[in-house]
């Protein structure tokens, strides 16, 4: 059980807005509405409080590979990234064989039971070859729906979410069963058409996987994905905001078109990130991380990111010049209300988990706490 704490002085981002010389009490493992006798204040004058981050698009990090490490190396990549404020992150894998992904799927599921997980994302086998990216072109297959039903069988009702190109053979009907089975249909990986895409919103898809990135660009005679992505209401578009994945202009673009409310920030982030540069295996493919940048060995894509969601949340204020309350929005309270569970995290309310990211005057991490228990202390004495 986390101690009882109040947190006393800060600028605080609440859902109705920004709360000047704040506080949040701490109870346990949730945030209180009052605080409790004999409650520890923490002085935290001169920072932002906002909510703990989620990221519902994450390969790895630490070193560590959530599609081929070990439980260890998973908690490992799991625990890299709550030192950098994600308190909640959906384990995504990358294109591998049926049986070998069934295989990880069982493993990321055990631990999405014991509470260190938020769930599973399956970022392919079932995308376009076209648009690969960083996934192995030999290991692609159509969206056949009783193949990507085998997924879903095992992880145990624990997939949140299946990207495809729904363009392929089998792709209408595999969001359908995605949406009949409570999982989220993601659109991405894909060459699809304007009105193909169209069509598997209506059948039920809700996301577009890093929005911009492995799809068509934008034409003013053949629109593609990103303009029915952009202007449909049903759909939330993940952005990586790292400065590599997307030019600032493209970000800006995705805001004012989707509005706060449809943005979600996700690292797309693989082994290197909170680790370093040098050679990586992503899936079966090799990856060379110079400078921060992953791209593949063999052809030079880019292949996932190393970016931590404490820096896309600088970046956001500082470079793009966001609102902090649409940043808060995008990187905390979308995501969790995306997963379904916007009733325990996403916001600093009352009931909620204790689960929180405080930052200095510059945007600076300096301090997480989730479940009412420091990650990271910020030793304010």
């Amino acid at each position: 059980m986390g101690s009882r704490k109040v947190l006393a002085g800060a600028r605080v981002v609440l859902p109705t807005g920004i709360v000047h010389d704040g506080r949040v009490v701490v109870d346990g493992t949730r945030i209180a509405g009052a605080a409790p006798e004999e409650a520890e204040v923490v002085d935290v004058s001169g920072h932002w409080l906002v909510p703990g981050f989620v990221d519902i698009h994450n390969h790895g990090g630490g070193g560590a590979s959530f599609t081929s490490g070990t439980v260890e190396d998973v908690l490992h990549g799991i625990h890299t990234h709550r030192l950098h404020g994600t308190t909640t992150l959906v384990a995504s894998t990358v294109t591998g064989d049926m049986d070998f992904l069934a295989q990880r799927a069982g493993l990321l599921s055990e631990l999405t039971e014991q509470g260190d997980l938020a769930g599973i994302h399956f970022e392919g086998p079932f995308i376009s070859p076209c648009r690969k990216g960083a996934h192995s072109e030999e290991l692609l297959r159509d969206p056949d729906p009783a193949e990507v039903r085998k997924l879903i069988d095992a992880a145990r009702g624990r997939a949140r979410m299946v990207t495809l190109a729904t363009e392929l053979p089998g792709g209408i009907d595999s969001v359908r069963l995605l949406a009949e089975h409570g999982v989220i249909a993601a659109i991405g990986h894909t060459d699809a058409t304007y009105e193909q895409t169209v069509q598997a919103i209506d059948a039920g898809a809700t996301v577009a996987t890093h929005l911009f990135n492995a799809m068509p660009p934008l034409g003013h005679r053949a629109p593609g994905p990103i303009a029915a992505l952009l202007e449909d209401e049903r759909i939330t578009v993940e952005l990586i905001d790292d400065g590599t994945h997307l030019h600032p202009a493209a970000l800006q673009l995705a805001f004012h078109r989707a509005g706060a409310a449809r943005v979600t920030f996700i690292t797309d982030a693989m082994d290197a990130a909170g680790f370093g540069d040098g050679r990586y295996m992503l899936g079966p493919l090799e990856v060379e991380v110079s400078e921060g940048v992953a791209r593949l060995v063999e052809g030079g894509s880019i292949a996932g990111s190393t970016l931590t969601l404490d820096r896309a949340f600088k970046r956001a204020v500082t470079v793009d010049r966001l609102p902090v309350e649409d940043v808060v929005a995008a990187i905390s309270a979308n995501p969790a209300r995306l997963l379904g569970m916007d009733d325990r995290i996403g916001s600093l309310e009352p009931g909620k988990d204790a689960d929180l990211v405080l930052l200095d005057g510059q945007f600076d991490l300096k301090g997480v706490m989730r479940r009412g228990e420091w990650v990271v202390d910020p030793q304010l004495g």
